[in-house]
């Protein structure tokens, strides 16, 4: 079983429109053991999403490498599922036959996929929305879908590009409690992107501050809070300064 995804000295080269190149990332070095739950806050343009990108397998990095323990990620794998801004669900399919949708590409028999995606939908609490299609889900509830796809194929990481953007705060504080619950249950290891910094200090043990120009991990602040953690504590008041601090401190560096 899967311990740890190492990422060491990353950098990403892109072509630009005019026929020239950019650094999206440069000399990212981290570790995400399986477990932990790290957050990502940056500006746009830091280079966050590459990074998950190159971490899930999507893109191959220019420079330095990923490893999960001691084998190269040389694309996508079962071990780390992925969850997007957008919730990619098929909108022809059930909520139900959108979670066993990996599942039959695998192979797995339809008595088992449906007792699978049954248990992942009760899981993020959607088992009575099992039979409804994307159209008649809110977004908070398609989003949940989304989660128990990339959960159902029992991966040891999961990786979240700002899951909860497209949703309103309301439902948002819902997701992120649930979320916990789900991180806690499962014992996997979670690298989620956000623009939001009490999300990340609510969230995350460890936060990774990105800075842009080229994207480069500046700085990671441990957020030493019990789970699960109280947003009107003192505590949790003087981590988000601290977090706070230091990101806007870092992107004051980056314009100066």
């Amino acid at each position: 079983m899967s311990s740890a995804i190492h990422v060491e000295g990353v950098s990403k080269l892109y072509s630009t429109s005019d026929g020239g190149a950019a650094w999206a990332l440069q000399g990212a070095s981290l570790s995400l053991r399986r477990g932990e739950f790290l957050c990502a806050i940056g500006p746009s343009g830091c280079g966050k999403t590459t990074l998950l990108n190159v971490m899930a397998g999507f893109f191959e990095p220019t420079q330095g490498s990923v490893r999960v323990d001691d084998t190269p990620v040389t694309g996508p794998g079962p071990d780390r599922g992925v969850v997007f801004q957008e919730y990619a669900l098929f909108p022809w399919l059930t909520a139900r036959k959108n979670v066993e949708f990996g599942l039959s590409v695998q192979g797995v028999s339809s008595e088992e996929r449906k007792r699978l995606s049954l248990e992942y939908l009760d899981l993020v609490g959607l088992a009575r929305a099992a039979d409804r299609y994307p159209h008649e889900l809110s977004g908070g509830m398609r989003q949940r879908v989304a989660v128990a796809r990339a959960l159902v194929n029992k991966p040891d990481f999961l990786l979240m590009d700002e899951p909860f953007a497209a949703v309103d705060s309301l439902t948002r504080a819902s997701l992120q409690h649930e979320l916990v619950r789900m991180w806690k249950e499962l014992g996997i290891g979670i690298f989620m992107i956000t623009h939001n910094i009490e999300e990340a200090v609510y969230l995350a043990e460890r936060v990774v501050i990105m800075t842009p120009h080229p994207g480069r991990i500046q700085e990671v602040v441990a957020v030493d809070l019990p789970y699960p953690r109280n947003r009107a504590s003192n505590e949790f008041g003087l981590t988000y300064a601290r977090v706070s601090e230091a990101f806007h401190g870092n992107v004051e560096q980056q314009v100066a």
